[in-house]
């Protein structure tokens, strides 16, 4: 077993920080890099050293794999703690670290691989006795043959991008008539995002709701869950709301998805944290959608229903740790998430600037991740997430009374902030009723 002992954090912001601080709890040294337009980050002060590998853009900095390949080199790190975002799914930049002989806090380059092309995943997981939604065999390569397939499995049908995410390169499409529009936009959409236009089709499945499975696995065939997540609450497939335990789920069903989850990663070898994300019907059935081979924005809440630390565990994976048993994984009470953005909540679009007040809230219970102070300027050239607003209680209904109440208590004030938006949705009927689907906010 070797010893992480030095780990540079790829990335910026609340992620950042959070891996900062678990590695420093684990008697590591650690490694901060930053843009020109982060070089003021209070955040960077906590790490033992702190490299500058760029300009304002992602391209010269965060994404930029040769800066931040010679700052490990001249810093002496050992590994690489990618985050979610940039360069965490990157498989170049995974082998690039192999070569140079860094770990790569994550999966191998080959599960990243199999698991990042969407329509190949989706053959996998049918491999591995996985539900997954009626859909193309693959990639889809014409408007013809996109038409074939949708009315073999008939509309409402979605077209993705198979290297997509975040809702890019995504339609939904009604009748034939509206395909070859449909089909043509989503294909240019993914092509600028991803660089590969390529689209495969699926079954749409309406009014669904969005339930991942977090898990890990370690390099001796173990795997565990740490429960399931409830993602919902979105707007333009964007999350703004997690919870744990999903209570829609009922137990049969629950217990069901999570040993599906845990023996798909056991059935694919996977190693390391990762995420299984299912598409539920009205009947309770489930549908793989994809694996996410990275930390999830939302992995709070599964530590607050478990107690684990997701982080500290993907490093003692990656060191060659044995993981613990299903058995010893206690689930308990639950943990909302809301996402703290810098948006006007009337209309979601970003509000950078300075901030000029920042008081979170406390408590019992309650946790705030955030790299953000007074005084801090949100960049316009990154992410609108400027922290997250976590809290724990022994249900649903008192989880969201505590929520209700920090809302109540965080005051941000010179940028428009998501702060107001999830006070409505504490008070909103639908939500406190448990009474909604992805599409509710559209």
């Amino acid at each position: 077993m070797k010893k992480i002992k030095r780990v540079l954090v790829a990335n910026r912001g609340e992620i950042a920080l959070r891996a900062i601080r678990t590695i420093k709890e684990m008697g590591k040294e650690v490694v901060a890099v930053y843009s020109t337009a982060d070089k003021d980050a209070e955040y960077l002060k906590y790490a033992d050293l702190a490299i500058c590998i760029g300009g304002v853009k992602s391209n010269e900095s965060y994404l930029n794999i040769p800066s931040i390949m010679a700052a490990a080199d001249i810093s002496g790190c050992d590994a690489v703690f990618p985050g979610y975002g940039f360069l965490s799914e990157n498989q170049n930049f995974v082998e690039i670290c192999k070569y140079h002989g860094i770990a790569f806090i994550g999966p191998s380059v080959e599960l990243m691989a199999m698991m990042s092309d969407k329509s190949q995943a989706k053959e996998v997981m049918k491999k591995a006795g996985v539900p997954v939604v009626p859909g193309s065999e693959g990639a889809i390569d014409s408007l013809d043959e996109a038409k074939k397939v949708a009315k073999e499995i008939g509309y409402p049908v979605i077209v993705k991008a198979s290297a997509g995410g975040g809702g890019r390169g995504m339609r939904i499409v009604e009748s034939e008539e509206e395909m070859e529009n449909a089909f043509l936009a989503a294909g240019s959409e993914a092509l600028n995002a991803f660089g590969d236009g390529t689209l495969y089709m699926e079954k749409y499945i309406k009014s669904p709701r969005h339930i991942e499975v977090q898990v890990l696995a370690d390099s001796f065939g173990n795997a565990v869950h740490l429960g399931e997540r409830d993602c919902s609450l979105q707007r333009r497939h964007q999350k703004l709301i997690e919870e744990s335990p999903a209570t829609v789920l009922l137990p049969k069903t629950r217990e069901k998805l999570l040993k599906t989850a845990v023996k798909a990663t056991k059935a694919i070898g996977y190693e390391n944290a990762g995420t299984f994300e299912f598409l539920l019907d009205s009947d309770q059935n489930f549908y793989f959608m994809e694996m996410n081979t990275r930390l999830q924005v939302e992995h709070c809440v599964s530590e607050m229903v478990s107690g684990i630390d997701i982080i500290e565990w993907m490093i003692k994976i990656a060191e060659g740790e044995k993981l613990f048993s299903q058995d010893e994984v206690k689930l308990n009470g639950h943990a909302i998430e809301c996402r703290i953005t810098a948006e006007d909540p009337k209309k979601f679009v970003p509000s950078p600037g300075k901030i000029t007040k920042w008081i979170t809230p406390g408590g019992r219970n309650v946790r705030v991740d955030s790299h953000v102070y007074c005084n801090y300027v949100v960049s316009p050239h990154y992410d609108s997430m400027i922290g997250k607003l976590i809290v724990w209680e022994s249900d649903r209904k008192r989880a969201i009374s505590k929520m209700k109440e920090a809302l109540s208590e965080f005051v941000i004030e010179g940028i428009k902030s998501s702060v107001d938006f999830h006070k409505e949705m504490m008070e909103n009927v639908d939500f406190i009723e448990n009474n909604y689907d992805t599409n509710y906010l559209n």
